[in-house]
């Protein structure tokens, strides 16, 4: 089950809010607004995941659940989301239930789902037609960036509803920036998974080569770091690589997925991403040796010398 870390909170007048979605990621942020002072109510598909969530927070009235999305959205000043795709998240925002139904004029929607731009834009237009307010603020910083509440989210929307989200965000995050229009959060993610694919490809040659070379390359990951190839995939991800371990981080499959929303989207909008598009490919490798719920940096797997 993820953790809820500790953290100093920066100074928010307490709102009622609501979050829709506790996985690894939804978890740990619902649980950080709820320490920040924040009345939150859950809604979790697995009503067993949303009690637990509300056992590990203890806090009585500030932290409950709901059935329903509409029914944790009702008289909710923000709605939080974060949850697996585009068609989840109209499942949830949309139709009798979904949590549009059950929001007041005026009030916010604010989805941490990594989803397409064009869901973005048809959401915030349906949300507009309501007299709601939509911000796409997808994040980045994994699991345990949720459960530090240091993640980076970036967002797309009007400056007034970003300007509403932004403060009682900070509970979970380090920084959260309006990019632009409505889709431009998403578009910003998807820059942010394009430069780690090649990252990680690199990082993975590069500790395969010194391995093929019979470098000591924990001393190698240690001197590098001090220069020009010195990146968080590195510093966070090389010496695991090293060690065979990946049990753990950002799984393939929810690479694969967010790389399918860039590549889709550089088909649209006329941008060449030949190194994206390859190392897509390299992670359908890993899929098939079994490593779906892999961290990215499995990518080593591949490039590794195998045993006579």
């Amino acid at each position: 089950m993820p953790q809820i870390g500790h953290k100093t909170y920066p100074p928010c007048p307490p709102r009622r809010v609501a979050f829709i979605g506790l996985g690894v990621m939804g978890f740990p942020m619902a649980g950080h607004l709820a320490r920040a002072g924040h009345t939150v109510t859950v809604y979790n598909r697995t009503p067993e995941k949303a009690q637990a969530w509300i056992d590990a927070l203890a806090l009585g009235d500030r932290a409950r659940s709901a059935p329903t999305p509409r029914e944790a959205a009702r008289h909710a000043d923000i709605v939080f989301a974060c949850v697996g795709n585009d068609d989840d998240l109209r499942g949830i925002t949309l139709g009798a239930n979904g949590a549009f139904a059950g929001m007041e004029p005026g009030a916010l929607f604010v989805d941490h789902t990594t989803a397409s731009a064009s869901v973005a834009r048809e959401l915030f237009t349906a949300a507009k037609n309501l007299g709601l307010g939509f911000v796409d603020a997808p994040v980045s910083g994994g699991q345990a960036g949720a459960e530090n509440g240091v993640l980076t989210v970036m967002c797309g929307g009007t400056v007034a509803a970003f300007e509403a989200m932004q403060p009682v965000a900070m509970a979970y995050s380090r920084a959260v920036t309006r990019i632009g229009e409505a889709g431009s959060g998403q578009l910003a993610k998807m820059v942010n998974q394009i430069c780690i694919a090649g990252l990680v490809q690199g990082l993975a040659e590069g500790v395969a080569f010194g391995q093929h070379a019979g470098l000591d390359m924990n001393l190698v990951l240690d001197v590098i770091g001090k220069g020009a190839a010195q990146s968080w995939q590195l510093d966070n991800r090389g010496k695991t690589m090293v060690a065979d371990q990946f049990n753990f981080g950002f799984a393939v499959d929810w690479m694969r997925k967010d790389l399918g929303l860039v590549l889709e989207e550089a088909r649209s909008n006329g941008a060449r991403l030949p190194v994206t598009a390859l190392v897509d490919q390299f992670y359908a490798d890993i899929q098939r040796m079994g490593g779906q719920r892999w961290d990215t940096s499995s990518l080593v797997k591949r490039l590794q010398k195998q045993p006579d």
